[in-house]
Parts: structure tokens; C-alpha cells; sequence
């Protein structure tokens, strides 16, 4: 079988089982959504339960045992440094937005990536409580529940279909007066999403942001004839072994050009 062959049948076959695991590990999350749930707080202050163990532990099983040379990082998994040295390497999210999750709020999702040296080539972000399937795969579009999504164009900003860290959207105010943003959304992975499907112009993460968080979205939003990156333009490379990205911004192309080039004549101090 030729190496092109043999690329579209990994593809085919990894696209197939991360769809089917994706929706296994919502409708997982999904029952245990509402319910006691121990959770505590890992590291400074971020949030963890036991349903973002129990998603993660159906994710990993399904996902390694059915591809054992793929590498593995996981939000809710040891990191092991073995996954540096592998082609191929699956960044999952088990709940992204457990915040929003254990509020008993819908904006969680379940965003799982397989990536490709520094890329991302497949990609599924699940909200089961809108029942929300978008998926994506390299060269070949993306969707949200078996329907292409797009971008929107234009290079205006419309602040109340922007979302993200206020003082840094406002930034983008000539006039530097207050503005009005879109309601903020939980799930980072969910609010990129958005932008891919055209229900925002443009979306920011204000820094600390994980692979995890972004690996998925990221291939979504690209997909969908957007672009999402550093700030300064620089692309967003996953599976290094610092996993952690300052200030990003996602948008259609012209637009997230725009933004781009403000900061470039406006840095951040």
C-alpha cells in the first residue's frame, strides 16, 4: 500500500474511533452531569471532579488500546515524557469547562485531538448538553453535527459578538471606551468552537492555556477558513514539553489579520 494510502486509511480508521469515543465519553459526562460528585481543586486553583477522572479513564482505554503507538497527554493524566519522542499523539481534555460543569451551566464539552509532529490533523469537540458535534480533519473541513461551518468574514469588530478577557478585547477599542462582550462561555475548547461556526467574530484566551484546551479547536477553526494563533501571528505548536501558551486570538482570516497586526503596533506591556 502506498504511504498516501496508507495515510488516508490511519485517517479514516483514527477519524472513525475518535468519533465514536468522543460521543461515548459525552453521553459518560452527560449522566453523571447534576449529580454529587466529589471534586476538589489540583495545583493553584484549578478545578477537578470525579467525573473528569471517569471521562478521562474512558478516553484513555478506548483511545490506547486501539492505537498503542500513539503517544498520550491528558489534562487529567500524569504526564509522560515518552510522548515527545512519538509521530503521533492523542491531547485530550477530558471536561473542558469543569467550572461551568459542576455550576450545572451547559458551555462543557469533551475535546480530544490526535496531532501530528507540532499539528493537529483530527479533531472532535462534543457539548452534550446542546448535543453539538464538531469535528474536523486536516485539508478536508470541519463541521458541527455533519454540517460545514465557516468562519465569518469581514474585518470589523463587532464587540458583542467578540469573547474573551475584557481588557484585552478592549484594547482593541479605538476610542478605549467601555465594551460590551459577548456573555463569556466556560469551555475554552467551546468558545473557539463558536468561532468556527460564525456565531462569533473573534474569540481570545488571556495566557495559561494548556494543549488541551486548544489542540482541538484550534484544527476546528482552521477548517472553517479561520485562523487561530499567538497573538504576535506565531503559530501554535502542540506536543512540545512546556504545554502551557500565552495570549491567543482566533477569527475569520481577514479579520484575525487585522487584530494581528493591532498588536504588532500595540503590544501588550
Amino acid at each position: 500500500m502506498a504511504d498516501a494510502d496508507t495515510a488516508d486509511w490511519i485517517t479514516a480508521r483514527d477519524a472513525a474511533l475518535l468519533t465514536k469515543t468522543v460521543r461515548e465519553a459525552g453521553a459518560l459526562a452527560q449522566s453523571l452531569f447534576r449529580t454529587e460528585l466529589k471534586n476538589w481543586i489540583k495545583g493553584a486553583s484549578s478545578p477537578v471532579s470525579e467525573a473528569d477522572i471517569a471521562v478521562n479513564d474512558l478516553l484513555e482505554e478506548r483511545l490506547r488500546s486501539a492505537t498503542p503507538d500513539y503517544g498520550w497527554l491528558s489534562e487529567e493524566s500524569a504526564d509522560d515524557s515518552a510522548r515527545l519522542g512519538k509521530k503521533l499523539v492523542w491531547i485530550v481534555d477530558p471536561i473542558d469547562g469543569t467550572r461551568s460543569y459542576l455550576a450545572g451551566r451547559e458551555d462543557w464539552c469533551v475535546s480530544v485531538a490526535l496531532v501530528e509532529g507540532a499539528s493537529p490533523v483530527l479533531a472532535a469537540v462534543y457539548a452534550p448538553v446542546t448535543d453539538e458535534f464538531f469535528f474536523a480533519a486536516r485539508g478536508r473541513g470541519a463541521t458541527r453535527n455533519d454540517v460545514a461551518v465557516q468562519a465569518t468574514s469581514g474585518t470589523d469588530y463587532d464587540f458583542p459578538r467578540m469573547a474573551g478577557p475584557k481588557p484585552l478585547v478592549q484594547r482593541l477599542s479605538a476610542t478605549h471606551d467601555d465594551v460590551t462582550l459577548f456573555p463569556r462561555i466556560g469551555s475554552l475548547a467551546l468558545r473557539l468552537c463558536r468561532v468556527a461556526q460564525g456565531s462569533l467574530d473573534a474569540a481570545f484566551a488571556g495566557g495559561q492555556s494548556r494543549d488541551w484546551d486548544l489542540a482541538a479547536a484550534n484544527l476546528i477553526v482552521q477548517e472553517a477558513d479561520g485562523k487561530m494563533t499567538e497573538l504576535s501571528g506565531d503559530a501554535i505548536e502542540y506536543n512540545r514539553r512546556e504545554v502551557m501558551h500565552g495570549v491567543l486570538v482566533a477569527a475569520g482570516r481577514d479579520r484575525h489579520a487585522r487584530i494581528v497586526e493591532h498588536f504588532r503596533k500595540r503590544p501588550l506591556p
